[in-house]
């Protein structure tokens, strides 16, 4: 997997590793400016021009070696440093003596943002100012900077970080951060870079491997990790040849009310390709003829009320619980979940209205058997444990929620966050905004449902259900449009999911 650091514990891993593969500085900012200037190879079309922004520190450094490396290739490249009255990096005065060496010109430095002149279009500029090596918001030269950068029309390549954004705390002013076209990202992502609240700053970032130590990697405190396909194929277990429906367990949804039927049929159709060996849906009465009809591998268990669930069911016959899609929070509904709360003491899964008759009735928290999965979106999240200032602070929340009542919660978002009981924190990097429409949510408490009924353990079902689920919506993305992307479309492509992960053809 791959960590999230901190910026001072990145700086660290890198001093480790060049004191380890006894480097120079200077040569690893090589092995960075390689990684940049191949993705530009590989994304940027030839005949586009590079205005290259560069700080004092080794930030600029590295700006400074991408600026040789692409002017060696023939680009058209000016650099601009702003570094006037202020101490140089080792690293910035080596690269910028090669640049001078090989190149024969000497930057202009810019002294104020009236020094800027607004590139040409078809320039891309890339910000090599500050990077993640920020201790306090920026001010006077580089404010200005940051300001006139953003106020051109050219897009614009962070290097490491944003230059402006703090990697590990909140960024309270807006007008202080580079908003980048494409943030390319060093040796490990940063915090900040998860949060949809600093989109606008980031853009689409991408990871590049510098070659850091991997043991100094692998000793690293992180702040969490970024699972992949080799990460969640290892999860998988094998399925006994001899296997029978009794095997791989017996799926148990609560779903549904007058007008969301739907809910409990798309959680009921991902709950039939999760792997679950059975699958019961219980529901209003109004909704068996629909689901009988759509699903007929599911079994209904319809409640004697038409339009609400009231009864209480019997949960010792389930292997695991999902509950919550469409149901609604009438007081008899919320009676069924607080009953199986108490009574059930297998592994659940809870979602949507589930979530909210727990912020109505916050003491059944303590009720959830350990394990408990709960599947938020940001609003529903804020319900259980009030209103967040910023995603920093939601992530810390996050985490101590979990800690608190011994569950897992997977915040839903572009980089789902799954928290662990132990405080461990997972963000999940597939899936795409083709998810954003409502019925998503359900799919993915059916298939965590079924995932945990087929003998996952709670950790195990989270993880696999979110990546997969994400994965089934970049692979439509690619086959078909993401604008024509249903949640009912999403179970059909779980199967070329999973061969996705296991490296199958």
């Amino acid at each position: 997997m791959i960590k999230i650091l901190k910026s001072e514990t990145l700086r660290n891993i890198d001093q480790e590793t060049i004191q380890k593969q006894g480097l120079q500085s200077h040569e690893l900012m090589e092995r960075a400016a390689d990684a940049c200037v191949a993705w530009i190879d590989q994304q940027i079309p030839a005949g586009i021009g590079f205005l290259i922004i560069c700080g004092p520190g080794n930030n600029g450094g590295d700006g400074l070696a991408i600026a040789r490396k692409l002017w060696e290739r023939g680009k058209d490249v000016r650099v601009r440093l702003a570094s006037a009255n202020q101490v140089s990096s080792e690293g910035f005065k080596h690269n910028l003596g090669l640049w001078t060496a090989k190149t024969g010109i000497s930057p202009d430095e810019l002294s104020s943002g009236h020094d800027w002149q607004n590139p040409e279009t078809e320039t891309l500029i890339i910000d090599a100012l500050l990077g993640a090596g920020l201790s306090r918001p920026p001010e006077g030269l580089m404010l200005e900077l940051i300001g006139a950068i953003n106020g051109s029309s050219s897009r614009v390549i962070s290097i490491d970080m944003p230059s402006g954004l703090f990697g590990d705390q909140a960024t309270s002013n807006p007008d202080s951060v580079i908003k980048a076209w494409v943030t390319l990202c060093l040796g490990a992502p940063r915090q900040a870079l998860f949060y949809p609240e600093y989109e606008v700053f980031c853009g689409n970032w991408q990871f590049l491997d510098i070659g850091l130590d991997p043991d100094c990697l692998a000793g690293a405190p992180a702040i969490g990790f970024i699972p992949s396909h080799p990460d969640i194929s290892a999860l998988q277990p094998e399925r006994p040849v001899f296997g029978h429906k009794g095997t791989f367990g017996h799926a148990l949804l609560v779903a549904g009310s007058r007008g969301k039927c739907g809910a409990s049929l798309l959680a009921t159709q991902a709950c039939l390709r999760s792997g679950a060996g059975r699958v019961t849906l219980r529901c209003p009465s109004d909704c068996l003829i629909p689901v009988q009809t759509a699903a007929p591998e599911a079994m209904v268990s319809p409640d004697e009320c038409s339009d609400r669930l009231s009864e209480i069911i019997k949960p010792e016959l389930y292997s695991a619980i999902g509950f919550g899609p469409g149901t609604g929070t009438d007081p008899q509904t919320a009676n069924v979940l607080k009953r199986l709360l108490q009574d059930f003491s297998g592994p659940m899964v809870i979602d949507a209205d589930g979530l909210n008759i727990l912020a109505e009735n916050p003491t059944w928290l303590q009720f959830m058997p350990a394990g408990t999965i709960l599947t938020p979106h940001p609003g529903e999240f804020e319900r259980l444990v009030g209103r967040i200032a910023n995603p920093f602070e939601r992530t810390e929340a996050l985490r101590s929620f979990a800690k608190r009542y011994g569950c897992f919660v997977a915040l839903k978002g572009r980089f789902t966050c799954i928290a662990c009981p132990d405080g461990q924190l997972y963000f999940n990097p597939t899936g795409n905004n083709g998810l954003a429409k409502g019925g998503s949510g359900d799919v993915l408490t059916g298939l965590i449902c079924g995932l945990l009924a087929s003998g996952h353990s709670a950790m195990r079902a989270v993880l696999t259900g979110v990546y997969v689920h994400g994965l089934a919506a970049d692979i439509y993305a690619r086959e078909e449009h993401i604008l024509t992307m249903t949640p009912g479309t999403l179970p059909n492509y779980f199967g070329q999911a999973y061969r996705e992960i296991g490296g199958e053809s």
